[in-house]
C-alpha cells in the first residue's frame, strides 16, 4: 500500500501538474481574498477567514477530480492495473494505497494556507483572531476534500476515460455537496423533512464543523461517506 502512495507521489510532483495545482489553489483563493471588488477582507472589514471557507470548497470541487482522474482510469485504460493484479496486493491495499497519496497531495494543496491565517492575524486591529474558529474550519476543509477524493478516485474506477472522469466527479461532487440544500428549500418539503434532507447534504456537515463544534455526528457521517465510496470502488476494482 505504503509503496503505491509513493510511486503516485513521484508521479504526481514528477512533472509541473502537482505544483500548478498548489499554486493555482493559492492564486485563486488569494485574488479573491486580497484582490477582487466585493470579495477581498479590505471591503468586508472584518479579520475573519469566513470568506476563505466559503470559496475553498467549490476549488476543491473541481481541483480534487483533476487531482484523482488518472488515478484508476489510467491504470484501467494502458492495462497497469492488470500487473498490478498480479503483485501482492489486494484491491483494498490499491485503493487504500492510491486514495492515501491523493490525501498526501490534498495537504500540500492546504497547509500553505496557513499564511492566510497569519496575515489575517498581522491585519487584526487587536492582533488576535478566533482560533478556535478557524482550527474547526481547518478541519472541516480537510474532511471535505478527503470526501471529494473518495468520490472522484470511486469516479474514476468506472471509465478509462480521464477526462469523463473528471467531468463525473466534478458533477458528483457538486451534486452530494449542494444538493440536498437544494432540494431542502422546496416549497414541498419546507416545515416538514426539510431539514433532515439538508442533513444528507456534505455542505450540512462541513458547516456544522467550520462553526469550531467539534460534533461526533460530523465525523461520523465525513468517514461513512469515505468508506462507502471506497468500498465501491474496491467492488468495482474486484470486478474488472
Amino acid at each position: 500500500m505504503l509503496s503505491i502512495c509513493k510511486k503516485e507521489l513521484q508521479q504526481f510532483f514528477s512533472n509541473l501538474t502537482g505544483y500548478i495545482a498548489i499554486v493555482l489553489f493559492l492564486l485563486v483563493n488569494g485574488l479573491f481574498l486580497f484582490v477582487l471588488k466585493d470579495s477581498n477582507l479590505f471591503d468586508f472589514g472584518y479579520a475573519t477567514l469566513d470568506k476563505f471557507f466559503e470559496l475553498a470548497p467549490w476549488i476543491l470541487i473541481f481541483l480534487v477530480p483533476a487531482i484523482t482522474m488518472r488515478s484508476l482510469s489510467e491504470e484501467i485504460k494502458s492495462g497497469t492495473f492488470e500487473i498490478l493484479r498480479t503483485k501482492p496486493l489486494s484491491c483494498w491495499q490499491i485503493v487504500l494505497g492510491k486514495y492515501l497519496s491523493v490525501l498526501m497531495v490534498l495537504l500540500f494543496v492546504i497547509v500553505p494556507t496557513l499564511i492566510y491565517v497569519f496575515t489575517i492575524k498581522a491585519l487584526s486591529a487587536t492582533g488576535s483572531i478566533d482560533g478556535g474558529g478557524i482550527t474547526g474550519s481547518y478541519l472541516g476543509l480537510f474532511l471535505l476534500a478527503a470526501v471529494f477524493a473518495a468520490i472522484s478516485l470511486c469516479c474514476s474506477s468506472f471509465t478509462g476515460n480521464a477526462v469523463v472522469a473528471f467531468l463525473i466527479s466534478a458533477f458528483a461532487c457538486v451534486i452530494l455537496y449542494i444538493g440536498f440544500s437544494l432540494i431542502s428549500i422546496l416549497p414541498v418539503f419546507q416545515g416538514k423533512a426539510d431539514y433532515y434532507i439538508e442533513m444528507l447534504g456534505i455542505d450540512f456537515h462541513y458547516r456544522s464543523i467550520s462553526r469550531g463544534v467539534l460534533d461526533t455526528r460530523d465525523l461520523i457521517f465525513f468517514v461513512s461517506i469515505i468508506f462507502l465510496f471506497l468500498f465501491i470502488t474496491e467492488k468495482k476494482l474486484q470486478h474488472n
